[in-house]
């Protein structure tokens, strides 16, 4: 009782609700039924059970949209947090969604809809791919990256690594291209069921989960040209808005780094598109003076439970404004 008094007091002097308040967004991509030692930064159940417990007990979790209103407004509670999630996997509602029922919460998915009913991202390809190849050597010089030799856990996450690290900027045919190739390295199938089906975001949706859009194939925006970018953008809304009979309100950036992964030139189309809001991967939280295009948020990297209660308690302290593009 004292440490929950101690998080309370802390986190009311780094989140003060009212016109100063500031808004802190939780950014999630999966949340695995079991530990994966080739997904290490992905909590597992027992830990983001264990994060949602902690929410639940020390702060007000709000639905991003209603937060973002509240804090035009200068509306919003101290130690206001928001939860997210990006690009709409199936653990999303399979593992997610029932520990955040458990514990009286919600949260916004972005989904990304070209990936829905057995698509793959391409990340996923390579990861699936390291997973399946066989111990020996491996001849990347075709990508790049040389002989490659993978024995061991640490050898496979280094390719991982570096081979998402290589490709993530290319062209985006060219992305897609080289993962395809890099799969059929593979001696067994990948798996085509890591993604949401239609029917589970309308599931998902059902439930009382809100629903945001992610671009349809998850490009690097800054890559693409304007009417590409376009039509990634507008395409998603329109596919998802079929699915759950009305068009999202809320947009996120794919990999969403300012400047780097979307430019000026992405929000103004986003607006163009008719979305109220857009969050991104800055680091920082939501005030009243912030872009509410360019929403800001942060991983919550922390699998120890006090550390993390500690982490989202002092971000709005250490991280009172976020750079935009």
């Amino acid at each position: 009782m004292l440490v929950n008094s101690l998080f309370r007091m802390l986190g009311r002097i780094g989140a003060p609700g009212g016109d100063s308040a500031r808004l802190t967004v939780l950014l999630y991509h999966r949340v695995l039924g079991i530990a994966d030692p080739l997904l290490p930064s992905e909590p597992d159940a027992i830990a983001f059970d264990e994060q949602m417990a902690i929410l639940a007990r020390l702060c007000n979790v709000l639905p991003l949209a209603e937060a973002l209103e509240r804090v035009r407004r200068g509306a919003l509670p101290e130690r206001a947090v928001s939860i997210t999630f990006d690009d709409g996997y199936r653990d999303n509602l399979e593992v997610a969604m029932p520990i955040l029922q458990r514990h009286g919460l919600d949260a916004t998915f972005f989904i990304a809809s070209g990936f829905l009913d057995g698509g793959r991202m391409m990340h996923d390809t390579v990861i699936e791919t390291v997973r399946r190849l066989p111990a020996g050597q491996l001849d990347l010089e075709w990508v790049g990256l040389g002989q490659r030799r993978i024995d061991d856990l640490a050898s496979r996450l280094a390719l991982i690594g570096d081979f998402v690290a290589h490709v993530k900027y290319l062209p985006f045919d060219h992305r897609r291209d080289t993962c395809e190739r890099f799969g059929s390295l593979s001696p067994g199938d990948l798996p085509s069921d890591l993604m949401m089906t239609s029917a589970q975001v309308r599931q998902l949706q059902s439930a009382g989960m809100h629903i945001g859009a992610h671009t349809h194939d998850h490009p690097i925006l800054a890559k693409l040209n304007v009417d590409a970018a376009r039509r990634q953008i507008a395409r998603s809304r329109d596919e998802l808005a079929g699915l759950i009979g009305s068009a999202p309100r809320l947009f996120a950036y794919p990999n969403g780094k300012p400047t780097l992964d979307y430019s000026r030139e992405h929000v103004e189309l986003v607006k163009e598109a008719g979305f109220d809001a857009a969050v991104s991967v800055a680091f920082g939280c939501a005030t009243r003076d912030s872009d509410h295009f360019q929403i800001p948020r942060f991983i919550p990297w922390d699998r120890n439970a006090k550390r993390f209660a500690l982490r989202v308690l002092t971000h709005p302290l250490r991280n009172r404004s976020a750079a935009y593009a």
